[in-house]
């Protein structure tokens, strides 16, 4: 009899901790914290009650003070001016990332292409005047990430190499912030760096799934969306000319993407790539080594590479645009 009456109290105990978790659910509401880091915003959403908005800074802080160019004392800064540094696991997370997508991609995405991004006036180093074909060549020399590598926690390069991860840093930060949440035992969350993704579980606010979209390429600044979309426990990139290129006197637009293989800017009909992986630092790599691949080599690499998602926008011979949905993009 008590044996009978203690398994009935463990059911009711059960069931009460069932219909409480129940209840819980149905309470939850979103978290948001939004700034502005890496040159641009961002908002990260998630169903926890707790601020984890010191927690962001602290990541954010250490990811540029390993990564960006941008300032002068970061590791990156220090390694581009040939000055020996131990980096650390953000930095070497991101190396070895790029050195498998660079031999992937044959060479269309290499971080080393920076010192012709700076050139351009692209960088944060300033336009080199009087660039000519010939100062090109001479960068040239200083291109190729095979040239680049790790060695006892040490970067090992070309004297003039410079090394550039903004294609592919911005994607990793949002990694490291979705990682943190996950860590604390978030279930809902979507993390958004400046248009680039990565997102679990639903929008408990809205009960369903997280909707993002895919911008038109607005050359006159304005925002619309040319297709909206759930996104499922995935990370989302998008690399465009639509808000940074630049014109000659022909009237072409040439793309902030750097050409490795030439040293010039991509002059392409493409006009946005969005790439979804299971990360958004792949995701962000591959958007931007697509820009300079072109519609054809993006079909064919995808042939064997089913586990990345595109979506692109391109101009045709009319000056129309279209669009085409690679490897089961969202409808």
């Amino acid at each position: 009899m008590n044996r009978l009456i203690l398994i009935l109290f463990c059911l009711v105990c059960i069931g009460c901790k069932e219909e409480s978790k129940k209840v819980d659910n149905q309470n939850l509401k979103n978290t948001l914290i939004e700034g502005e880091v890496f040159g641009t915003f961002y908002q990260v959403t998630y169903d926890s009650k707790i601020d984890y908005n010191k927690q962001f800074d602290s990541l954010f802080y250490v990811i540029n003070k390993s990564m960006s160019t941008y300032q002068v004392n970061s590791d990156i800064s220090k390694i581009n001016r040939n000055e020996i540094v131990e980096v650390d696991a953000h930095f070497k997370k991101v190396f070895q990332t790029s050195k498998k997508i660079f031999h992937e991609t044959n060479g269309a995405f290499d971080p080393t292409i920076g010192a012709l991004v700076n050139a351009w006036d692209f960088g944060p180093e300033g336009k080199i005047k009087n660039l000519d074909s010939l100062k090109i060549k001479e960068l040239m020399h200083s291109v190729g990430f095979d040239k680049v590598s790790v060695i006892d926690n040490k970067i090992v390069k070309p004297q003039n190499a410079f090394i550039d991860f903004n294609a592919i840093a911005k994607g990793y930060a949002v990694d490291v912030i979705a990682r943190f949440l996950d860590k604390k035992n978030v279930a809902n969350y979507i993390v958004n760096i400046g248009g680039e993704l990565n997102c679990k579980g639903i929008n408990v606010d809205k009960k369903s799934g997280w909707t993002v979209g895919v911008e038109n390429p607005n050359f006159d600044g304005t925002q619309s969306w040319d297709k909206v979309f759930i996104l499922n426990n995935e990370a989302m990139a998008t690399s465009g000319v639509y808000r940074k290129f630049k014109v000659d006197e022909n009237g072409n637009r040439y793309a902030h993407i750097i050409d490795a293989k030439t040293g010039y800017p991509s002059k392409t009909n493409l006009l946005s790539i969005s790439v979804i992986a299971n990360n958004c630092m792949t995701a962000d790599a591959y958007a931007t080594a697509f820009k300079s691949m072109g519609i054809e080599k993006i079909k064919a690499f995808l042939k064997t590479h089913p586990e990345l998602k595109v979506y692109l926008i391109f101009e045709n011979d009319k000056k129309e645009f279209e669009t085409l949905a690679l490897n089961n993009f969202p409808e």
